[in-house]
């Protein structure tokens, strides 16, 4: 049996500053219309859904991405990010970015993306050893929206507010959505 990764008090106290957990709306959170669901009910810490839509994801209409097996992230505030299985994505488009790491809260430590045609763009990230709770992301990779034409059942993406932040927003969701200016603390 494989032994439980302790968690530093670092990364605990980093965890339980959220106010926003996704058991009681915001008074500023829009109301959902018929049909959509709201980013504040996503919990905190993010629920991980196995997704059978479509996503397609294409860089100057050249594919990089396609699957019915994607993994949605939904937490708080934010719409979904989608993680692509690595035997989905045109992997020999795309090239490691080494200068650049980051450390989420919840998944772990992330290396990220650009596309080969063009390395200092990046345009997505993985997680080759993702914490404990989310090992199912392992490798699969996440592609910003701002950068690359995405789409969901052929419903173009709309990219999440904020250089930091790579959400799906689509029809369905109501907001508002973390990453605009004043935001961070949500």
């Amino acid at each position: 049996m494989k032994k439980q990764q302790e968690i530093p008090i670092w990364l605990q106290q980093a965890r339980n500053k959220w106010t926003y957990t996704g058991k009681v709306r915001p008074p500023f959170a829009e109301t959902p219309k018929k049909g959509q669901r709201s980013v504040w009910d996503f919990p905190r810490p993010p629920a991980m859904e196995q997704e059978s839509c479509e996503i397609l994801v294409m860089y100057n209409s050249i594919p990089l991405a396609s699957t019915r097996k994607a993994l949605a992230i939904l937490e708080t505030a934010s719409p979904p990010t989608f993680y692509i299985p690595p035997s989905d994505v045109q992997i020999e488009q795309l090239t490691t970015v080494v200068q650049k790491s980051s450390f989420c809260e919840w998944k772990g430590k992330a290396v990220y993306w650009a596309l080969r045609s063009s390395p200092d763009q990046i345009v997505g990230w993985s997680y080759p050893n993702p914490l404990e709770s989310y090992t199912l992301l392992t490798n699969h990779i996440a592609f910003y929206p701002q950068y690359l034409e995405c789409f969901i059942n052929g419903e173009p993406v709309r990219p999440q507010p904020g250089p930091f932040y790579a959400g799906w927003i689509t029809d369905d969701l109501s907001g508002p959505f973390k990453g605009d200016p004043g935001t961070g603390h949500w």
